[in-house]
């Protein structure tokens, strides 16, 4: 698979195809050749060669002569005497000794249909869709191309090529301005980086009779590669450039002669010029098709002509040759007369004629140019046929103009003919698409941004959509600068729409489409939404049943957010939807069929969080520049960058391809950066605001805190942040000061009248107007007017929403029923409802309980039923049934999810099968030990259960300081020493059967050989060797 195919932007789809790249025999059978099949007699070669250029013995047939000898048929055509055959040169060409990477070739007959070659060129050759096409005449044969066109060439028309993505079409030959154009490229390709030289395409569209070798090409199940060689001879100019990525060998059945291929490559222009730029023609013109003419003859004066009536712009270079210069003469000498037909419009043949002094003027100058030519009215007639489409017509003085400004000219030049084409669109609105199809900022900012143009809504409505779909932020970021109004842009409709766009090579694409079957599934066949799109341009779903992209809908979006994120915030979009978040996916599914079967009013409402949802947007598709603009314009900086870094490391866990995998686990950790630099940037200018900012619940990302969301993305480096801890340990001692000793705890723990002492120190109450404390739990955000404080929400009001919602929250602690408790029960709140005070009952109670199994298996182990089990072991039974009540809590009772979500999530949790694997094994040695003929079975249960229980002790003091950095140290170790636990036993494996074998082949008991064979060598490595068996000398 060669470099052009990874380049290609089709994705997924476009791969499977290319996997069988090398059987493409089904080319030949929609792709034809022609054949020249009726010899017709050339004068000049005495016979020998038929007009179409071939030799005699190559033809079928000769054209039928008259009684007198004479041929009747005396001029040849290729459609009349030329038949179609299944093509047979196609597939890769290598050049020979050229040291560079393949390149594709099709022969083909030159009526053949633009479509079909150019879904070939993209979907299977992997060429990828151009946004401007800038096709190369004139120049031909041994012709010498002036230095200053190749400089144009060089510095202009290839590095435009390379920022627009643009296809530069030209003959593909080692001859003239093809050549020059070859080397360009060349040049280019070795001087840039590897992913600029990606975009610079050159495609050579050349007359199949002209190519020199081409029998080397042909071969009937195509060419994987066709080596071919280019001879350093006289010929030589006639070989194919080794510099283009593409050629289309033009076959009209001729040999040797050139111009066949003009009427297939006018053709194809025309059909590309009528194709939609962006991805998967997402963008919001058509792709623009230049001409550009250097030097020429007289015949193609005829070719530039019929390209002006289909409206294809030209770009003419001044100077470069008799055509060319004939053109611009024309436009400098004639615009100075008067024309009685001075309309620009293609329409315009069949007005008046020019005046007969314009005539004499307009002959005067071919005639300058062409004094050999015969028919000298003809190519005066095509010289004022171009003239009266002059404005499709832009000369480029290259002599005084630098072409450093090159692109510049073919913006330009190109603005032009959207004009005359569209005469209802504005000069600058054209120039503007132009600008973002080519994602030439530099241009928009110095042309059309520059402070006088006074840009509506409207002129920038379909640019932002562009720009928004084919990834460039830069664009955005302009619009949203110079007069769009974001809330009034993004609808719920356009943000389906955004939606519908993705790429179907995306993750987030397949797990859209999921959701969307599980609607329709549950539905059934849903009848024709009136909300949605056309259904005969739908694409097919990834996943087992058939579903349009373009019938996702609001809901989808929300249940893939809701899977990605979790519990941490309430869902996303079920405002408008009219969803609750206690309504069940059943439900839901049918208020769904029912709403999208009315008008969908929810489309056309504005969304609410504009810049929240643009964010999501952006890092569901893993656009890093796109997604981190977004976030700097949403608002809740430290909670969005937790946001997306918690979205994408949950999308790095279902992505299978390692590269895009790596780029979201890196785009995920410079969220989790950018919220560690701006929390920093917060906590230094004041702390209370910074402690406000962690555990303040967000309206944006549905009542979500800093702290849950950063817990929820495993955000280690941000936790590890001064300003994080120092609020964590707030919240863990409570209003107890920090500085508290341990032992003081466990003494107040077992003796609750010192906490009226001064044993145990609290932190002072502040005055009564900033008394409100934010308490601890997993509802950081309410508020309890009995709480002693850690901040002032006094402190952080700064706009009229902070004080509006102070206001209301000191309304509602004035309406509390006992705002202000007694000194015992304050002092006995305080300390029993710290969190550092619950952790340390719960290890005590812990270690009580394992004191209590250890002595009921020791001690106090009576025997089955009707002598026991004792008082005290029915306690142990009574203590393991509130471990199971809690672990139904943990299961079923938290969250917010459904039960398979609440289910799944709480046995992903080592810890909560550890805990599952100890009460089973406590239920069986239960069980067992109740009968006598399994009572000692109970008790060996409960000894292994009692180990499993003893194992939680380390899950418990993984919280301390020293010992929790230990315990994950040895468990990474763990993990790696069992694989050399496994090398261990290959090598105890070897040794322990060929010790038995022969030492021991007597004894054939199935017991000790195995005992042999693994628990024998394991001792042997400690040195237990049994001397009593080894053979003594007397």
């Amino acid at each position: 698979m060669n470099d052009t195919d990874k380049e290609h932007e089709g994705g997924r789809g476009r791969r499977e195809t290319r996997k069988s790249e090398k059987d493409q025999s089904w080319v030949s059978k929609i792709i034809k050749k022609r054949v020249c099949t009726t010899f017709i007699e050339d004068c000049l070669s005495n016979g020998a060669l038929c007009q179409c250029g071939g030799e005699r013995e190559t033809h079928g047939s000769i054209a039928t002569r008259d009684y007198f000898g004479a041929a009747i048929v005396s001029q040849w055509d290729s459609s009349q005497h030329s038949s179609e055959y299944p093509t047979d040169a196609f597939g890769e060409l290598e050049f020979a000794e050229a040291g560079r990477r393949h390149s594709h070739f099709l022969r083909l007959s030159c009526d053949t249909t633009p479509q079909m070659v150019y879904t070939l060129m993209t979907a299977h050759w992997g060429v990828p869709s151009p946004n401007l096409v800038v096709s190369v005449v004139g120049g031909e044969g041994c012709e010498k191309v002036k230095t200053w066109v190749r400089e144009v060439l060089r510095q202009g028309l290839v590095r435009a090529a390379q920022s627009t993505g643009a296809w530069i079409v030209t003959g593909g030959l080692r001859e003239g301005v093809s050549h020059c154009v070859g080397e360009a490229v060349r040049d280019h390709a070795a001087a840039a980086s590897s992913l600029s030289q990606k975009k610079v395409i050159a495609v050579g569209v050349a007359p199949w009779g002209l190519v020199h070798n081409r029998q080397q090409l042909i071969n009937a199940q195509g060419s994987f590669p066709a080596r071919y060689y280019v001879q350093n001879t006289s010929r030589d100019s006639c070989c194919l450039d080794n510099n283009y990525q593409a050629f289309l060998l033009v076959d009209d059945g001729s040999v040797g002669r050139r111009g066949g291929e003009m009427v297939f490559r006018a053709k194809m222009e025309d059909y590309i010029s009528h194709q939609r730029t962006g991805i998967w023609g997402s963008g919001s013109i058509d792709v623009p098709v230049l001409c550009m003419l250097i030097s020429g003859d007289a015949a193609m004066l005829e070719r530039v002509d019929l390209s002006l009536k289909k409206a294809t712009p030209w770009l003419v270079l001044n100077g470069s040759g008799p055509a060319a210069d004939l053109i611009c003469e024309l436009l400098d000498a004639l615009s100075a007369g008067p024309m009685s037909s001075p309309s620009p419009q293609p329409e315009a043949e069949g007005s008046k004629s020019p005046s007969a002094e314009l005539r004499d003027r307009a002959r005067e100058r071919v005639r300058r140019h062409f004094t050999a030519e015969a028919d000298l009215e003809k190519l005066v007639d095509r010289a004022l046929s171009i003239y009266q489409n002059r404005d499709l017509i832009t000369v480029f003085h290259g002599e005084q103009e630098s072409s450093d400004d090159f692109d510049t000219v073919l913006l330009k030049a190109l603005v032009r003919a959207s004009k005359r084409v569209s005469s209802d669109a504005s000069e600058y609105t054209e120039e503007l698409k132009l600008a973002v199809a080519w994602n030439r900022v530099d241009i928009a900012k110095s042309e059309l941004f520059n402070g006088g143009i006074q840009w509506q809504y409207e002129d920038l409505e379909d640019s932002m959509t562009d720009a928004l779909i084919n990834d460039k932020p830069q664009f955005v970021r302009l619009f949203t600068e110079n007069g769009l109004n974001i809330l009034d842009y993004l609808t719920y409709r356009r943000l389906e729409g955004l939606y519908r766009s993705l790429s179907d090579s995306s993750l987030a694409y397949t797990l859209l489409q999921r959701r969307l079957t599980e609607r329709q599934g549950l539905a059934g066949s849903l009848p024709t939404v009136p909300c949605s799109l056309d259904r005969a341009s739908l694409l097919k779903s990834p996943v087992s049943e058939p579903s349009s992209a373009k019938e996702l809908s609001l809901y989808e979006m929300s249940r893939l957010l809701w899977d990605i994120l979790g519990d941490v915030c309430e869902p996303f979009y079920y405002s408008p939807l009219k969803l609750d978040q206690s309504t069940s996916t059943r439900r839901a599914l049918k208020h769904m069929k029912k709403l999208l079967l009315e008008e969908c009013t929810y489309k056309e409402q504005r969304c609410l969080s504009p810049w929240a949802s643009l964010f999501i947007w952006a890092v569901l598709q893993n656009r890093s520049e796109m997604a981190v603009y977004f976030w700097e314009m949403t608002g809740e900086s430290v909670l969005s960058a937790l946001a997306g870094c918690k979205i994408l490391r949950e999308l790095s866990k279902l992505e299978s391809e390692t590269e895009t995998k790596l780029s979201m686990k890196e785009l995920a950790q410079k969220f989790e950066n950018l919220a560690l630099d701006v929390f920093s940037e917060c906590y230094q200018s004041s702390e209370r605001r910074s402690f406000t900012l962690l555990i303040r619940k967000s309206p944006v990302w549905g009542g979500a805190t800093c702290l849950q969301m950063a817990t929820a993305a495993d955000a280690r480096l941000f936790f590890s942040h001064d300003g994080v801890q120092s609020l964590l340990s707030q919240i863990w001692w409570g209003d107890m000061e920090r500085s508290t000793k341990v032992w003081k705890l466990v003494f107040t723990f077992f003796l609750p009248p010192l906490i009226y002492t001064n044993l145990i120190t609290f932190r002072e109450q502040e005055e009564e107007g900033k008394s409100e404390e934010v308490t601890h739990g997993r509802d950081t955000d309410s508020l309890d007017g009995g709480d002693a404080t850690v901040f002032s929400l006094a402190d952080i009001m700064q706009t009229e929403e902070d004080a509006e919602e102070y206001a209301a929250l000191r309304a509602k602690l004035k309406g509390a029923s006992n705002p202000k408790r007694p000194f015992i029960l304050q002092r006995w709140r305080e300390f029993w409802f710290a969190p550092v005070t619950s952790f340390l009952g719960n290890v005590l109670m812990y270690f009580l309980f394992l004191s209590l199994f250890a002595y009921i298996l020791l001690v106090d182990f009576k025997p089955p039923p009707l002598h026991g089990p004792s008082t005290l072991e029915f306690v142990l039974y009574f203590w393991v049934f509130t471990m199971v009540c809690e672990e139904i809590r943990q299961t079923f009772f938290v969250g917010s999810n459904t039960i398979y979500q609440r289910m799944s999530l709480y046995i992903q949790d080592m810890w909560n099968k550890c805990d599952i694997l100890a009460i089973s094994l406590f239920a069986l040695g239960m069980c067992c030990r109740m009968f006598p003929w399994s009572y000692e079975f109970g008790r060996a249960v409960f000894a292994v259960d009692y180990m499993v229980f003893t194992l939680r002790l380390i899950h418990i003091f993984a919280i301390h300081k020293q010992l929790g950095p230990k315990i994950i140290i040895v468990g990474n170790m763990m993990k790696d020493i069992f694989f050399f636990l496994f090398f261990l036993a290959v090598w105890l494996l070897a040794y322990g059967v060929a010790n038995q074998a022969l030492l021991y082949s007597y004894d054939p008991r199935p017991n000790w050989i195995f005992r042999r064979v693994f628990y024998r060598p394991y001792l042997h490595i400690f040195g237990q060797i049994p001397i009593h068996e080894m053979d003594v000398l007397s």
